[in-house]
């Protein structure tokens, strides 16, 4: 059985965008290991609450490890100290007693905070409105097996269309790129027979989005993908760069 901890919650509070934020600090005593992080931030905020306190907000859905909404800059690392894993997935028996746990939003200039830890992700839904899909007739879904597909492609697809869009790639970026996640959804559908029509226009498309919203560049760091809870390869951040080049020598 997973011994209790008590530890002191560093936790980052900010109004708004444009309000200046800052560290709160709670000392949280006798929480089970076998709590989740985010079962012990409803914990903290039952607290606030009943002493007539503001509780933090921070983002969740599922808590399965399926939405990717749980985006929580625990300890220097995007989603928590963990390989593979979101922040939900993250339980309290990682750390130590006495440890001082600092939590902050994801920082991006891309991602503006709505409230405390809390971000606003819209810019990635704006990249996908830019390409992130294939324009076929709707109606009756066509048999599987009508388009083969080779299972390494398959495979790579697959593994490229993991991505939750969580913007952890963003987070841990030293320059705020959002190349592993664009990368994932460009691959996703460039390397299905279905997604090579509109291949070139997406590709240019997602990428001047991207850059419209302001990410950074990529320089190859890899932190992306060493953060990513999907494990989406850095492999398609050249696949993307490879749309994109041919994209630009059709024109």
């Amino acid at each position: 059985m997973d011994k209790n901890i008590s530890f002191t919650l560093r936790i980052w509070r900010q109004n708004g965008p444009k309000e200046k934020g800052h560290f709160d600090e709670f000392q949280m005593k006798d929480i089970p290991g076998d709590t989740s992080f985010l079962e012990m931030l409803d914990i903290l905020n039952e607290q606030l609450v009943e002493q007539g306190k503001e509780p933090v907000v921070f983002d969740h859905d599922c808590r399965e490890g399926i939405c990717g909404m749980c985006s929580l800059y625990i300890n220097g690392h995007p989603h928590g100290p963990a390989t593979g894993a979101t922040t939900c997935q993250i339980y309290m028996r990682r750390f130590k007693d006495g440890d001082t746990i600092t939590v902050e939003p994801w920082r991006s200039a891309a991602f503006p905070v709505i409230k405390d830890c809390m971000v606003d992700r819209g810019a990635f839904d704006k990249i996908m409105q830019a390409g992130g899909y294939i324009s076929v007739r709707t109606g009756s879904a066509p048999d599987a097996n009508n388009i083969p597909i080779p299972k390494q492609n398959a495979d790579l697809a697959m593994d490229a269309a993991s991505c939750i869009g969580c913007g952890c790639c963003v987070a841990a970026c030293k320059n705020g790129s959002a190349m592993l996640f664009v990368s994932a959804k460009v691959s996703q559908l460039a390397l299905l027979p279905q997604g090579r029509v509109e291949a070139a226009r997406r590709a240019k498309a997602m990428v001047a989005k991207m850059d419209e919203l302001g990410f950074g560049a990529c320089t190859n760091t890899g932190a992306c993908a060493a953060e990513c809870p999907k494990s989406v390869s850095i492999s398609n951040i050249a696949r993307l760069n490879r749309e994109f080049i041919k994209a630009k020598l059709k024109d």
